[in-house]
Parts: structure tokens; C-alpha cells; sequence
């Protein structure tokens, strides 16, 4: 009886501690601030959905009240601006009221383009890495080569990507090799540069340490400079593969693409299916967090085999 009764007696203060987390932690700033934007969000709808609310009101002849009229300018079938309500329950029916073989879920487009983003990111992570090596061990690249890469990534990818379609059509190649080299393209840039400061992060005591054990520059540069390295290369390729999955979505749009959320993007401009655009935006968001963290993972467990210590 004693025990039940102190257990009891220490729940509510165990719950109460569970909560204090919960306020004092992150998670409370970060839904605080997702509720005034979706706040903010209604706000501008309204605002955004007036002018064509009160043209339809005035050809049809009528007056509706206050309330009455904010809730026409959140349920226009072809608004301005969407209503969160309104993205949310396309985003549901399309995700998991449809069949993924189906050409209206986005389950399905956006395994499209993750496709191509996967391959672009993989081939740009080797195109970077190989960069990197290369200028830490010649001096003559790191002169010559990375001024070109850096001046390569002020070319706004909208004018690179219709050229390398074109010019890949006109080879015969199509599909999913084209979207994957315009994703290499914004991905290879991160991969490299942050490449290059994890080769050249290690401190000369240490190099100096590696010449006075007579290593050769292959052992330097697989027991120090590769080690050292990897923190900084993980750190880049979560921004790869981000850019990379927005050189997906771009490449899909003057290549004619039926598939594939930059797909679904065009032919929602084309009809002014304005929530079917923000419902492939939050799909986008949702494959980009998923890359990003799945990148991270792999980061931590490569980083924790290798002996590294948790932050």
C-alpha cells in the first residue's frame, strides 16, 4: 500500500517534469512558430482570395456577411493563395487516398524525382570528392581549377538545364540520365568545397607527426587527411543532396516531363491548380527533410565507427 501510494504520488511529478522538457525544449519554440505562421498564412489568404471573392459576390448578386465571407475566400476551389486546411487535404488525398501507381499521387511523382536525384547526387558526391583530391595534391588544379568551379555555379541552372536536354536529345539520350546530370551539376559544388577544407583540415603538428613516423603521402592520406575529413564531407553532401533534389525538379520542367514533382508544378501553372502546387511544394519539403536526415544518420554512424565522439 505504501509503495502503490508513493508511485502514485510520484507520477504527477514525473509528468509535470515531462511537460517542463517539453516547454523548455526545442520543441515548443519550433511549434510556436509553426503556429504563427499558419496563422499568418489564413491571414494572407483571406487577404490574397478578397479581390476574386468579391467580383463573384458582385456578379452574383449578393452580400454575405463578414464570417460568411472569409470562409468563401477559404474554400475557393482555385484560389490565390491556398488555405492550409485546403494544401493539407490535397496533400492527404493524393499521398494515401491514391494508388501509387497512379498519376495523381504524389507518392508516385515524387519517387520520380527522387530517381533522378539519387543517381545526380551519387554521381556529383564522386565528381566532388575527385575534385577535392585532386586539388589538395596538385597545386596546379587548386590555381586553375577551382576558380572554374566556383565561376561554374553563378550560371543560373534554369539557362544550363534546357541546353543539356536538348543537347542529350539530340543524342538520343532521354529520360532520367539528363534530369540526373542537371542534379550532379548543383550538387558536385558543396561535395568539392567542403572536400577540399576536411583534406586540409589537419594541423601541421599532425602532418609533421605523419613525416616523422616516414609515411608516405598515401598513408598521410588515408590515416589523417581522409579521417579528418569526413565530418566536413557529410556536412556537404546534406546540402548536395538538397540541391540536388532541386536540380531534379528543375530538369523536369523543359524536358516535357509527365511524371515527377517538377511535373505536377508545370501542369498545376498550366490550369491554375493552385493547391495542387502547394500540395507538390509540401512534397518536395517532405523528400528534401527526408534526404537531408537520412544523410545525417549515415554521417553519425560512419563517424561513430571511425571512433568519433557524439556532439
Amino acid at each position: 500500500m505504501t509503495m502503490a501510494s508513493s508511485t502514485l504520488a510520484q507520477s504527477p511529478v514525473k509528468q509535470n517534469g515531462i511537460f517542463s522538457r517539453i516547454a523548455s525544449g526545442s520543441l515548443f519554440p519550433v511549434l510556436s512558430i509553426l503556429a504563427v505562421l499558419v496563422a499568418l498564412w489564413y491571414v494572407f489568404a483571406v487577404v490574397l482570395n478578397a479581390p476574386f471573392q468579391r467580383d463573384l459576390d458582385r456578379r452574383a448578386g449578393e452580400a454575405p456577411g463578414f464570417v460568411e465571407f472569409v470562409g468563401k475566400t477559404l474554400s475557393q476551389p482555385k484560389p490565390t493563395l491556398p488555405a492550409p486546411h485546403q494544401v493539407a487535404s490535397n496533400f492527404f488525398e493524393n499521398t494515401f487516398m491514391r494508388k501509387i501507381t497512379s498519376n495523381r499521387s504524389l507518392v508516385y511523382h515524387a519517387w520520380v524525382t527522387l530517381s533522378s536525384t539519387l543517381l545526380g547526387f551519387a554521381f556529383g558526391t564522386a565528381l566532388g570528392i575527385l575534385i577535392a583530391v585532386g586539388i589538395v595534391h596538385f597545386v596546379a588544379l587548386d590555381r586553375s581549377l577551382m576558380p572554374w568551379i566556383i565561376a561554374s555555379q553563378t550560371i543560373p541552372i534554369l539557362a544550363i538545364a534546357p541546353m543539356v536536354v536538348v543537347v542529350f536529345a539530340a543524342i538520343g539520350i532521354t529520360g532520367l540520365v539528363p534530369k540526373a546530370l542537371i542534379s550532379t551539376y548543383l550538387s558536385f559544388f558543396p561535395v568539392a568545397v567542403g572536400m577540399v577544407k576536411g583534406l586540409r583540415s589537419p594541423e601541421i603538428l599532425y602532418l609533421d607527426l605523419m613525416h616523422t613516423y616516414n609515411a608516405s603521402a598515401a598513408q598521410t592520406f588515408w590515416k589523417l587527411r581522409v579521417p579528418a575529413s569526413v565530418p566536413y564531407l557529410f556536412a556537404s553532401m546534406k546540402v548536395a543532396v538538397a540541391a540536388s533534389l532541386v536540380g531534379a525538379i528543375v530538369a523536369e520542367l523543359p524536358t516535357g516531363a509527365v511524371a515527377g514533382i517538377g511535373a505536377k508544378l508545370l501542369a498545376g501553372s498550366y490550369y491554375s491548380q493552385t493547391i495542387d502546387i502547394w500540395s507538390a511544394l509540401v512534397a518536395g519539403s517532405i523528400v528534401a527533410v527526408l534526404l537531408v536526415t537520412a544523410v545525417g544518420v549515415v554521417g553519425h554512424v560512419v563517424e561513430r565507427s571511425m571512433g568519433g565522439r557524439p556532439a
